[in-house]
C-alpha cells in the first residue's frame, strides 16, 4: 500500500503530540496560555462550555461540549467562563490547585455540576523542520461537534488517550503519539472540509490528484521529475497541474521538488553518517559539487558546514 502525502509530510515534520492534563474549571473561572514556537495547542469540551480567545484574533469564541479547537501556532490564549474575565496564568492555576500530574488540574469546586472539563494538549513540530503545511496553518482552527465526523469516536480516542496517561503501562508513549497524530489528522480533513481551497497546501496534499504527485515526489525524490511527469502522475494537463500547484502549494512543482529534496538531505546530514555522494544522489544530484551548490543555494551553507556543526554539537570532535 502506498504511503499518503500526508503521512509523509507529518514524518519529515516529526509531528508528535502531547497531552497535558484533563481540566475540572468551575464558575468563575479564567486561564492564560502562554505564547509557545513550534507547537500547536489543542483543547477539546469534554463537558461544558467556555470562552476561548486567541491573540492576535478579534472576538472570542464559543466552545461547547464536543468542540475541538487548535491553536496552531502556539499563539498566547485565555480559556474563561466568560469572554472578558481576567485571567490567572495556567502555571499559577497548577500551583494553586497541587496538581501533581494525576486526576484533574482542578479550579474551583471540582465538584460544581457546572464545571467545564477541558482535554488539553499540543502537536509539536521539530524546531528544524520547515514546510509550506506550517505556514498554511490558519491563527485558529474550531470544529464544532456538529460539524465533526465522527464526534463520538473522536471524544472515545481523547478518553482513551487520557486513559493511557494515568495508567502509565509500557508503550503508552506510542499509543499516544498515534492517536494524537490520528487526531491532527482529523482536524485537517474537517478543516480543508471547510476551508476548501483557502486550506492552501493542505488543500493539495488532500487532493486525490496533486497529492498522487507530491507522494511520489515525497517517495522518489532522487527522480528526474518534471513538471510534465509529475502532471501525468497526477492525471492532469501540464498547464492545469502547474497552475494548480502553484496555487494551493505556494511554490512550483519544480520549487518544490528542490525544498523538499534539500530538506532530506539536511536531515540525512544531520541525523546519520551517510557518505555525502549517497546523500547526494539520494537527491537527484549526480556529483558532490553540483549538490553542494544547490545546498548552498538553498540554505547558505555547505553540507560539509553542517555535518561538521552536528558533530561539534554532539561531542564527536
Amino acid at each position: 500500500m502506498s504511503v499518503d502525502a500526508l503521512s509523509q509530510i507529518l514524518d519529515a515534520v516529526r509531528m508528535r503530540g502531547s497531552v497535558y492534563f484533563h481540566t475540572s474549571f468551575a464558575p468563575p473561572w479564567s486561564v492564560r496560555v502562554p505564547a509557545f514556537e513550534r507547537v500547536a495547542r489543542f483543547h477539546m469540551a469534554m463537558r461544558g462550555d467556555c470562552w476561548l480567545r486567541v491573540e492576535g484574533i478579534d472576538g472570542p469564541i464559543r466552545l461547547k461540549t464536543g468542540d475541538l479547537v487548535v491553536v496552531p501556532h502556539g499563539a498566547a490564549h485565555v480559556l474563561a467562563d466568560e469572554p472578558d474575565r481576567p485571567p490567572v496564568e495556567v502555571d499559577e492555576v497548577v500551583r494553586r490547585s497541587g496538581y501533581r500530574g494525576e486526576g484533574a488540574l482542578a479550579f474551583g469546586d471540582p465538584d460544581d455540576a457546572e464545571a467545564c472539563k477541558l482535554f488539553c494538549g499540543h502537536f509539536e513540530f521539530d524546531e528544524s523542520a520547515v514546510h509550506p503545511i506550517l505556514g498554511a496553518l490558519p491563527n485558529v482552527i474550531h470544529i464544532p461537534n456538529t460539524e465533526t465526523m465522527n464526534a463520538h469516536w473522536l471524544e472515545s480516542v481523547m478518553r482513551f488517550v487520557f486513559a493511557e496517561i494515568s495508567g502509565a503501562k509500557g508503550g503508552s508513549d506510542a499509543i499516544i503519539h498515534r492517536l494524537t497524530e490520528i487526531v491532527f489528522i482529523q482536524v485537517i480533513r474537517s478543516f480543508v472540509d471547510a476551508a476548501g481551497d483557502g486550506a492552501g497546501c493542505f488543500a493539495a496534499i488532500l487532493d486525490p490528484k496533486l497529492g498522487k504527485a507530491l507522494a511520489s515526489v515525497h517517495q522518489s525524490p532522487e527522480k528526474n521529475w518534471t513538471v510534465e511527469s509529475l502532471a501525468r502522475m497526477a492525471g492532469m494537463s501540464r498547464t492545469v497541474f502547474a497552475e494548480r500547484f502553484s496555487e494551493l502549494v505556494g511554490l512550483t512543482p519544480v520549487g518544490y521538488l528542490t525544498h523538499w529534496r534539500m530538506q532530506q538531505a539536511r536531515r540525512h546530514l544531520t541525523e546519520t553518517d551517510r557518505l555525502l555522494i549517497d546523500i547526494a544522489e539520494s537527491a537527484g544530484y549526480a556529483s558532490e559539487a553540483a549538490f553542494n551548490r544547490a545546498f548552498k543555494r538553498h540554505f547558505g551553507e555547505t553540507p560539509g558546514r553542517v555535518r561538521r556543526t552536528r558533530a561539534s554539537v554532539s561531542g564527536t570532535v
